[in-house]
């Protein structure tokens, strides 16, 4: 998920935060953004419109010397419906918990004798890694953000009607019943 965090990627609403001057009680990062920001956000993630995106995080200390990013992000997404192409207004509600240790820190991803990475499938998510300090607190909310959002957002009372397929012009076409249909079909004139 946060791959654009090792790899020191651009948020549309980025707020970077310098790890080495954390207050051990934490630091709030609030991130209401602007009409500029949202349309970024609108654009990198293939919707109609974002009409509000509020985070309110809180970042601090974890262990030694990792970082835990924790909070909550809220969104107004306007998507079409995959259906109908009708306009769809998601509310998001995105509960946001990552941790990210330094390059290089001993508290590593735990990896067998063959090097190959341990991962519990049932246990908490492994630490990210992160690189010169910084922890973008906008990427880790863009990126919760993300997975909020539906991947196929439909319309109250939309469905595919069965036998039917939309075309991409919004006619429909009659499905056959089976991929066979045609040859039996042709079998039976011959």
């Amino acid at each position: 998920m946060t791959e654009r965090i090792s790899e020191g990627g651009a948020s549309s609403v980025s707020r970077p935060v310098v790890v080495s001057v954390l207050p051990s009680a934490g630091f709030p990062v609030r991130i209401d953004a602007d009409e500029k920001e949202r349309a970024a956000l609108a654009e990198a993630h293939g919707l109609d419109a974002v009409e509000s995106f509020v985070a309110d995080l809180e970042v601090k200390r974890w262990r030694k010397d990792g970082v835990r990013v924790v909070g909550t992000v809220h969104a107004r997404v306007v998507q079409s419906c995959v259906v109908t192409l009708e306009t769809v207004i998601s509310d998001l509600d995105a509960p946001v918990d990552a941790v990210f240790l330094p390059e290089g820190s001993r508290m590593a991803r735990p990896l067998d004798e063959d090097g190959a990475l341990i991962v519990d499938p049932e246990g908490a998510d492994i630490p990210e890694m992160f690189e010169g300090g910084v922890i973008d607190a906008g990427l880790v909310a863009e990126e919760f953000f993300e997975l909020a959002i539906d991947p196929y957002p439909r319309a109250p009372g939309a469905a595919m009607e069965e036998g039917t397929a939309s075309q991409a012009d919004g006619s429909e076409d009659e499905a056959s019943e089976s991929p066979f249909s045609g040859l039996a079909a042709l079998r039976d004139k011959l």
